[in-house]
């Protein structure tokens, strides 16, 4: 009966998740529409990953607090990481481009701010493959706990830079002709800010359901505790970009949708992952950017994949469609672990 009352917790606590996130990204949408398209973007993905950042950190005080389940909480933590940049990168992209290509012929977006952004997620594997080496080199989990630790706060240095780069001494790179895509806030901005508070606080109560009931949960519906970390709790989570991301795709704003998705990705890969390791140094909880071979390998074609796509300046639906077909595959890996 306890198991059954949490398997039902976490199926119904992650559906409900969707629509808040749904709520979180219509907020930041009209708040954004205050703003440039690359701060709208980064608003859009800071809010977006919120679900992630509340999860993982969840998860790491379990694990902190509880030591029976510390394992199976850093393998929820690594491999919702995972996810989120693998859903960002290939599923949120993949239906952006797709809807935006079904709605326009062709569609152009500033190739320059993109190829920071893939610079960044290069970087972000980096991180992740070092440790991964060590291990199969024969490295200690002590030296690859250290080494991660270390490298977090290089790449959130880095991602401080980037965000210095970006907002302030060379923000004309990432300015867009604004002009021809105008659209009016349709909420004041004291209400859309309400909602989106109102809506994260939501989120937090179901992401703490949530995280208490995975172990069960996966025992009860016999599902890899990496295939929930990696594909459904990004997917549910991720609601928010995947809705404003393709909605605005398809308003032909690809500016706004590229800096959604790939913003996203960047933010998990090079902010909320190493901050999650710094967390748990401080929590005593033993964290790695050492996420396994799959996850090290899937992420890294990922980046390969999609800087390869974005690299022209310009899209088209069978992009989309080559990066959902990935998407797809690696669903079908993870399910087979």
């Amino acid at each position: 009966m306890i198991a059954h009352d949490a398997g039902m917790s976490f199926f119904f606590s992650m559906i409900a998740i969707m629509p808040l996130a749904l709520l979180m990204g219509h907020a930041t949408e009209e708040i954004a529409l205050r703003t440039s398209e690359s701060l709208g973007g980064l608003l859009n993905a800071t809010f977006g990953n919120a679900v992630e950042i509340i999860i993982a950190s969840l998860a790491i005080y379990t694990a902190a607090t509880n030591a029976d389940q510390a394992e199976t909480m850093i393998t929820v933590v690594q491999a919702s990481l995972v996810g989120s940049i693998l859903g960002n990168l290939l599923l949120v992209l993949g239906l952006s481009l797709l809807w935006g290509g079904i709605n326009h012929r062709k569609q152009e977006f500033n190739q320059k701010a993109q190829s920071m952004s893939g610079s960044l997620l290069l970087i972000a594997v980096l991180a992740m493959m070092i440790p991964a080496a060590v291990n199969i080199g024969g490295g200690g989990f002590d030296s690859i706990v250290k080494l991660s630790r270390y490298a977090a706060l290089v790449l959130l240095i880095i991602y401080g830079l980037a965000l210095f780069f970006q907002l302030k001494t060379h923000a004309h790179i990432f300015a867009s002709d604004e002009s021809a895509h105008h659209e009016e806030p349709k909420m004041t901005n004291k209400d859309a800010w309400t909602l989106l508070i109102l809506a994260t606080i939501l989120v937090g109560w179901m992401a703490e359901i949530l995280v208490h009931s995975i172990d069960s949960a996966a025992t009860e519906l016999k599902l890899p505790t990496l295939f929930i970390g990696v594909i459904l709790l990004p997917f549910f989570g991720n609601a928010a970009e995947h809705f404003t991301a393709v909605i605005v795709a398809g308003k032909d704003k690809m500016d706004l949708s590229l800096a959604i998705a790939i913003g996203s990705s960047v933010q998990i890969a090079v902010f909320v992952a190493p901050l999650m390791v710094v967390l748990a140094w401080l929590m005593g909880v033993d964290l790695s950017l050492e996420f396994g071979p799959l996850e090290t390998a899937a992420t890294f074609l990922s980046v390969l994949v999609a800087n390869s796509i974005l690299r022209d300046g310009t899209t088209n639906w069978l992009e989309g469609a080559m990066l959902l077909a990935c998407y797809v595959i690696l669903g079908l890996s993870f399910w087979m672990m």
